[in-house]
């Protein structure tokens, strides 16, 4: 596996190598299609015209604060303490789900979407929400192999980038 840890921080799993860079490339690519489309060619931002600009900056501020919401809490649980070694986190934010990070990431390309009503970069959205559904699946292969049977029931009660709405068994 190409897995790549964390200078100063033992405690964490690990994640893909090239994770990263990968999400660097696609925030880019998000943000010049998003631009070019929104603001210079309107290509495909005709539901401007049929959804009220108040609507849509009140809808894309909430998806954006609990976007940040999401990220900042992630962080702070993964980074902001120190642990000897790995541990299962599963309070704060990974109480609810199991990619609290991922999730804030995936509300931020959403919140810039809901703001101009892009199609096209909500096209685009769609193939960043499934690198960030390979990415967790990869991240939870490397904690099932650390944590084994207590990462499962975790799964298991925990929605992996959303919260379950019924709790298994």
């Amino acid at each position: 596996m190409s897995t790549k840890k964390h200078d100063g921080h033992p405690h964490l799993t690990g994640e893909h190598r090239w994770g990263d860079a990968v999400q660097l490339v696609l925030f880019i690519l998000f943000l010049g299609i998003w631009i070019t489309d929104s603001f210079v060619f309107r290509y495909s931002t005709f539901l401007r015209e049929i959804i009220p600009e108040y609507a849509r900056i009140i809808a894309a501020s909430l998806v954006l604060i609990c976007g940040w919401y999401l990220a900042r809490m992630g962080m702070k649980a993964v980074f902001g303490t120190t642990r000897d070694k790995p541990e299962l986190i599963t309070d704060g934010a990974f109480r609810i789900m199991r990619h609290p990070i991922y999730t804030g990431a995936i509300l931020f390309y959403l919140g810039a979407i809901l703001i101009t009503l892009s199609i096209v970069s909500a096209a685009f959205w769609l193939v960043i929400v499934a690198f960030y559904i390979l990415i967790a699946r990869y991240e939870e292969r490397l904690l099932t192999g650390e944590f084994g049977d207590a990462y499962r029931e975790y799964m298991k009660k925990t929605g992996m980038l959303f919260p379950k709405i019924r709790k298994s068994k």
